[in-house]
């Protein structure tokens, strides 16, 4: 006998679906809205727990005697950069810093050297320190939103965890419509739930083996 598994959440077209469905709305202002619910609540997710999806890394290069390091237009937080040294290919961690640092560390642009140091210049660009006496390639980890969605047609947050997405984006929707309190509580409450369940997923169990770090262990009474 064939079974058929309902359809998750991992589509745009279902995912819309749901939220009309629970929020009992087919109103044309509400459903032109729904992707932004949907962005909304992935935005607070990510910002709220450190899922795989926004970890992202790049090569980027700075060339001899230019002391500025362009960003990934969507880079929003920094996990680390690395100098890659252009003979051995060895990596060496760079330090962060202050603009103010920088510039009273190494107040001659003109002396260069291997970079040791960078700071966030703007929204576009990192000052290193000092300036680079050669083209290196860096590799910047970083954080920075995935693709969305409602753009993508599916996502990780979709596939593997799709409790804290629906109800994240019902949330986000509900508010939209001034909806009624105590159904407004039931929403974040299942949220609430969904986000202490990823982020033990994503922070706890992701971020060790049972060689070093044990299984993890629930007292018995």
């Amino acid at each position: 006998m064939a079974i058929t598994y309902a359809v998750g959440v991992n589509s745009p077209t279902n995912l819309w679906q749901l939220i009309q469905d629970y929020c009992e709305s087919t109103e044309s202002s509400f459903v032109a809205n729904i992707p932004v619910f949907i962005v909304q609540a992935e935005q607070k997710i990510f910002n709220f727990a450190q899922l795989p999806a926004a970890r992202k890394n790049v090569i980027g290069t700075a060339t001899a005697n230019n002391k500025y390091l362009t960003l990934p237009s969507d880079w929003l937080a920094t996990f680390s950069l690395a100098v890659i040294e252009p003979i051995t290919n060895v990596q060496s961690y760079l330090i962060n810093k202050d603009v103010s640092f920088i510039r009273s560390s190494y107040p001659d642009p003109d002396i260069a050297g291997t970079p040791t140091h960078y700071a966030l210049f703007d929204d576009n660009t990192f000052i290193l320190g000092p300036t680079p006496d050669l083209n290196y390639n860096f590799e910047l980890h970083y954080f920075g939103y995935p693709v969305s969605i409602t753009v993508a047609g599916s996502s990780w947050l979709g596939t593997n965890f799709e409790a804290v997405l629906l109800y994240g984006a019902l949330r986000e929707a509900y508010t939209y419509l001034k909806g009624e309190a105590d159904m407004m509580q039931y929403y974040e409450q299942k949220y609430q739930e969904a986000l202490v369940l990823l982020k033990q997923l994503v922070e706890g169990r992701e971020m060790q083996d049972t060689y070093r770090s044990g299984a993890p262990r629930v007292r018995a009474n």
